[in-house]
Formats: C-alpha cells, sequence, structure tokens
C-alpha cells in the first residue's frame, strides 16, 4: 500500500519545517510527499530551495488561486498513492501518525476516511479537555466538531477534520474538494461536504484519537484571525455549513435546520437564542454576530438552491 501525504503552505516556513521534520521521523515511511505552494511566496519557495531531502520523497507543486480547496485539489491531482492524507503546514504528526493510518485501511476495505485528534497547542500551553462524541451530525443539522479534543477508541464519524484527515484513493475517485466554499484562505468548514460525500456512498469514516498530530495554530493572511470576530469570516463560515448541510439533509431535515439554525444555532454559529445568552457578556458583538450568521445561512441557502 502506498500513502501520499499532502501539505498545503502559505508564507509559513517555519511551521512547515517543523512539518517537515515530523513527516522525516515517521515510523512508518511517507511514499510521497506534495507540498503545494502558491506562486507567490517567494519565502517558502527559497525555504525549500535549502531543505535536505534526503529520506523524505518531496515533490512540490504551484497554486495560483487564494484559498486552501485550490491547494488541496492540486494536491489530489498530484499524488500517485493508495491512500492520500493530508495535514496542515502548522501541524506535526506524531511518529506512529502513518503507521495507525495504514493499520484501519488494512483492516477493512469499506473504511474510505481515516483520521483523528490534533492536539492544539497556544504558544506552549495545551488546550486540553475530553469529549467522547466527535465529528458527528445530528438528524436536525447541528455538526459536532470536537476533533482536537476527542477521547475513546477509534469509532465511525460522519466527518473528518482537515489537519488530521486521510482518504482510500478507491473511494474519493475524481471527487475533488467543494469550489463552492468562501474564503480567501482557510474555508473553513471545507471538508465537511467531501466528508459527507463519502458517507452518503456508503464508505465508513474512522476516528481514533490516538492517530494524532500536534497543532500549532499560526497566524493566517485573510479574514478569519481564529480568535477575533470578524463579520465577513463569520459569513463565509455559514455559509459553507450550510452549502455542505443542505447537500446532504432530506428535505424534512432540512425544514427542522432552518428553523433551529435561525431560532437555535450555536455558540460559534449564532441564532436567537445564542445571540440572547450571549448579549450580556458581548453586548453590540453578539448583535452583529446574529446578523452575520443569519447572513450567512441565507447566502449559503442562496447558493446551495443555485447549484442544484
Amino acid at each position: 500500500m502506498k500513502i501520499s501525504v499532502v501539505v498545503p503552505t502559505y508564507q509559513r516556513p517555519a511551521d512547515l519545517a517543523r512539518c517537515l521534520a515530523a513527516l522525516k521521523a515517521q515510523s512508518r515511511p511517507v511514499d510521497e510527499l506534495w507540498v503545494i505552494v502558491r506562486d507567490t511566496d517567494r519565502q517558502t519557495w527559497q525555504f525549500l530551495e535549502t531543505f535536505d531531502r534526503a529520506t523524505l520523497p518531496l515533490h512540490t507543486a504551484t497554486v495560483i488561486a487564494s484559498g486552501v480547496i485550490a491547494a488541496m485539489n492540486i494536491g489530489l491531482e498530484s499524488v500517485t498513492g493508495d491512500i492520500v492524507a493530508f495535514t496542515d503546514d502548522d501541524a506535526a504528526p506524531h511518529p506512529d501518525w502513518l503507521e495507525r493510518i495504514e493499520t484501519y485501511y488494512l483492516a477493512d476495505k469499506q473504511v474510505g476516511g481515516v483520521g483523528g485528534r490534533d492536539w492544539v497547542y497556544h504558544g506552549t500551553k495545551l488546550e486540553d479537555g475530553s469529549q467522547p462524541v466527535v465529528g458527528k451530525l445530528q438528524w436536525f443539522g447541528r455538526l459536532i466538531g470536537n476533533h482536537h479534543i476527542g477521547i475513546g477508541t477509534g469509532r465511525e464519524v460522519d466527518v473528518l477534520k482537515g489537519v488530521n484527515m486521510s482518504f482510500r484513493r478507491e473511494a474519493i475517485a475524481d471527487l475533488r474538494f467543494d469550489q463552492r466554499m468562501r474564503g480567501t484562505g482557510a474555508q473553513v468548514h471545507f471538508e465537511v461536504v467531501f466528508s459527507l460525500t463519502l458517507r452518503q456512498q456508503g464508505w465508513k469514516l474512522i476516528y481514533d484519537p490516538q492517530i494524532a498530530v500536534d497543532h500549532f495554530p499560526a497566524q493566517r493572511f485573510d479574514e478569519d484571525q481564529r480568535n477575533s470576530f470578524n463579520p465577513q469570516a463569520s459569513i463565509n463560515a455559514v455559509h459553507n455549513e450550510t452549502v455542505a448541510l443542505l447537500g446532504y439533509l432530506s428535505p424534512l431535515q432540512k425544514l427542522v435546520f432552518a428553523i433551529w439554525a435561525i431560532a437555535i444555532g450555536t455558540s460559534e454559529a449564532f441564532g436567537l437564542l445564542q445571540a440572547l445568552r450571549f448579549l450580556p457578556k458581548d453586548g453590540n458583538v453578539a448583535r452583529q454576530k446574529l446578523w452575520a450568521c443569519w447572513l450567512g445561512r441565507w447566502q449559503g441557502w442562496q447558493t446551495y438552491r443555485l447549484s442544484k
């Protein structure tokens, strides 16, 4: 079984160096590595020119368009492996990452995707936590992540996380990451459509917290700055989630989802009830976030309707 690894990168040569060092240290060696670099990213190209490629079968490809999806799709078009694994440039896979991934594919031919936990570091501080429910889509459309704090044994899930995921080439065939996703960099929730499509086709997706990467969230060079509210970033994220879910839910589930999303929502994608909950603490920001999330839902519905 041949395993290819894809790492999209943009203006983070120090983070990329850490990632590549971790890939060199795999107990199950990488068979093929593709690093996807923006054409304008001179500092990364300069780093790669001097990088010691010994023991690492490193290839590079150029992406012209902005956004992670364009880079990921070039990666999919470039790889030749039976399994294609993805991680971020600001992550460092544990030494047994590929070994554990391969075990699941060898054990069950119906496994179409395998992923695991990303241990998130804020500087030197580890974000700890423990949640047994990971990567699940509830019947009314609420998406539960928790990939970074998942515990327990390996089990089937509905969605994998981009920083730590892999797919069987036979399962994905000619499938590509959805270009309807918005954003100029991170394009939040881009992996949801991809994962749910495989689930619809009957493939198993496995999450195992023992399949791990250390994740050091680095600076983003777009509107989404992770921990600060940006209206456009919120609109984009909610739009992307909405497009992904509407393509998977039944007609009745779509109706229930619309009511739930507008009236209740989550702490990340506000509905009215969540906005009221955060209003005493966040004041006008809660109002702005509610409006951004409602707008994202509406625009997501429009995108889904026009693309049917």
